[in-house]
């Protein structure tokens, strides 16, 4: 192969497919047809046009890498000639006799330049009350928006794409081959136009023919009561702009909630931990605690026991598309002092005696036996 189809681009061998893009754009402006009728221009132009079409095409490039003839690879491999990427000779043939009425191949036709733009995704935090309740945010979004000097059609002002000299506007080109039942007509992608059947002679400066610039916009979302954590909702059409200035995609919001200070969420039910004096826990008392809603009172009834729970119904997290609220459940936990002063401990060895539960310093009271005594008896060998 003499000719060499990275210097023919100004491209180094390592170049992304990007750049071999862009460089057989830029090339493709100075040397298309339209803009330089010149015969030697016009073969410089078919030139980069074959570079072009090997590069962009990752078995193709191997194959040229390699010192292979990517074209003939491709006739040893389809029995035709060279075709572009995802060619088919079979759906051809059948295209040949099922397709197109009149005996001639089935034209695909071109294709367009707009097309669907990318969904986004954007994660946002949120308190659990704005979980709860619901909450409005505005957002910024970095996104694709159709040009505003071009509206998304690709070509500078007054200017708007033209036929493609190759393929006719047709987006193909028609290839004769022959066949075991003779010859056969069969069609690939437009080299010239990449199969949209027409050119970009003068290209948008402000987007490079792209129709979409990038730049960032305010956008007010609302949302609703009772998401959670991991929640995906989706903003349709506020996603980026599609290439050709096509359809935009879709925006999703994940919620992420954040951690609270006091409650667990689980489900849409609250939970949390109250710690009570032991006093309390037996004589009873009222209690504030905090909810989503503000304080509350809660009654401790005489004799709770650490480890009960006190719901309070319909204070925790709105149902998602639906009515009416979770629950707070309170957990609580009993309090034992760990120091006393003298006047406390009388206090409670009075309790004590008067409840028969005091016991004799250093020993268990009469007909009661210790656990560590029942144990040495049951090494002595007694009941």
């Amino acid at each position: 192969m003499a000719a060499d189809y990275y210097a023919l681009l100004k491209i180094r061998r390592d170049a992304t497919q990007d750049e071999v893009k862009r460089a057989y754009r830029r090339l493709a402006r100075e040397l298309h047809p339209d803009v330089n009728p010149d015969p030697e221009t016009q073969e410089r132009f078919k030139e980069i046009t074959q570079a072009y079409e090997v590069l962009s095409d990752t078995d193709k490039r191997r194959m040229y890498d390699m010192g292979m003839d990517p074209f003939a690879a491709s006739t040893a491999g389809a029995g035709a000639g060279g075709f572009g990427p995802g060619f088919n000779p079979l759906n051809d043939l059948l295209d040949q006799f099922f397709g197109a009425a009149g005996g001639g191949a089935a034209s695909r036709g071109p294709r367009s330049r707009a097309q669907r733009g990318r969904n986004a995704t954007i994660r946002i935090e949120l308190e659990l009350a704005e979980c709860s309740f619901g909450a409005t945010r505005e957002l910024t979004v970095d996104t694709a928006v159709v040009c505003p000097t071009c509206s998304g059609e690709g070509t500078a002002p007054g200017t708007h794409p033209q036929t493609c000299d190759i393929c006719g506007g047709r987006g193909e080109v028609s290839q004769v081959t022959r066949s075991f039942i003779g010859q056969v007509m069969m069609a690939r992608v437009c080299p010239g136009c990449g199969g949209y059947g027409t050119v970009l002679v003068r290209p948008c400066p402000e987007c490079d023919g792209d129709g979409r610039v990038r730049t960032r916009r305010t956008i007010k979302v609302r949302i609703p009561a009772g998401v959670e954590d991991g929640t995906h909702i989706q903003l349709a059409g506020e996603g980026e702009v599609g290439p050709g200035g096509g359809p935009p995609g879709d925006l999703f919001l994940e919620i992420v909630q954040r951690p609270h200070a006091i409650f667990e969420r689980q489900g849409d039910d609250l939970h949390c931990t109250v710690t009570i004096p032991m006093v309390a826990a037996a004589l009873g008392a009222t209690l504030s605690v905090e909810s989503l809603d503000g304080p509350a009172d809660i009654d401790i009834r005489p004799g709770t026991q650490s480890g009960q729970v006190i719901p309070l119904y319909g204070q925790g997290v709105k149902h998602l598309n639906g009515n009416g609220r979770g629950d707070l459940v309170i957990h609580v936990t009993v309090e034992t002092p760990s120091k006393l002063d003298a006047e406390q401990e009388k206090l409670l060895r009075d309790l004590a005696k008067l409840r028969g539960e005091e016991a004799p310093p250093g020993r268990f009271a009469p007909g009661s036996q210790g656990f560590f005594s029942r144990l040495r008896d049951a090494f002595n060998g007694r009941a």
